[in-house]
């Protein structure tokens, strides 16, 4: 019998995942615009773990550190066109993303839920199945292509979409779900499993209600974990780490 190859990619804990990153995260120090360390620290991370295991990984980005659009709202602005302003700015930080995959040497298609043919490609459902079957990172940008709708709602809909086993929730500037503020409150403890009904419940901000809901409606699970302590690997690999809700 031939040696086990150690280098051979293993086995994950699920096949396909969902990766929500900050965007906020994307400006590391700075607050604004593309740290391109940050970037590639996080693309690292992500052909890491393509290269462990047998897995699939999507990728939705958000925007806020370039455009919020409740910030363009307090500011008096109409709601709709704030909105399509941060779908804009999550194609940017979906763009960055991918060159800096590619430059590693992972194949990469962004997918956009608005129409920008120039520089990604339409979502397309089946579409993207097939570049994630192909061994593709698939970047989701463009929100869900509709106003009033965050990027925590576009994760659990193209999860849901793609049959995706978890949604890995990466957050900036926190380890997972608090019973309270951790930078507010010092006796906020780390809650390990939490259901959905509970993060409903108590108001705490794991995700927008609409994509709690959509998760919970199709028992998806959600890991919500420390964005920037190379924490993807360790989680497909089954490790206990941050707060899975389900």
């Amino acid at each position: 019998m031939a040696a086990h190859d150690e280098s051979e990619p293993g086995q994950p804990r699920w096949d396909r995942v969902l990766v929500k990153l900050s965007g906020e995260a994307f400006a590391g120090s700075g607050g604004q615009g593309i740290d391109g360390n940050v970037v590639t620290d996080l693309a690292r991370e992500i052909v890491e773990a393509k290269r462990s295991f047998l897995v699939d990984i999507a990728v939705v980005v958000g925007g806020g550190n370039i455009w919020r659009g409740l910030s363009g709202e307090g500011a008096g602005m109409d709601r709709a066109q704030a909105d399509y302003m941060g779908m804009l700015a999550t194609v940017i930080n979906g763009l960055a993303l991918q060159e800096t995959l590619e430059r590693l040497g992972q194949p990469t298609r962004v997918q956009s839920a608005i129409h920008m043919s120039q520089v990604a490609e339409p979502y397309i459902r089946r579409r993207a199945i097939r570049h994630l079957e192909k061994g593709r990172v698939v970047i989701f940008a463009g929100g869900t292509g509709n106003p009033f709708m965050t990027t925590d709602t576009t994760s659990a809909l193209r999860a849901v979409e793609i049959e995706a086993g978890a949604i890995l929730m990466g957050k900036h500037g926190t380890d997972g779900v608090y019973t309270a503020d951790p930078n507010v409150d010092p006796s906020a403890e780390l809650i390990r499993e939490i259901s959905y009904i509970d993060v409903l419940n108590r108001g705490l901000k794991v995700m927008d209600s609409t994509a709690i809901t959509l998760c919970m409606d199709n028992d998806l699970p959600i890991c919500v974990f420390d964005l920037m302590g190379r924490n993807i690997v360790p989680l497909l690999a089954g490790e206990r780490i941050g707060t899975v809700v389900s």
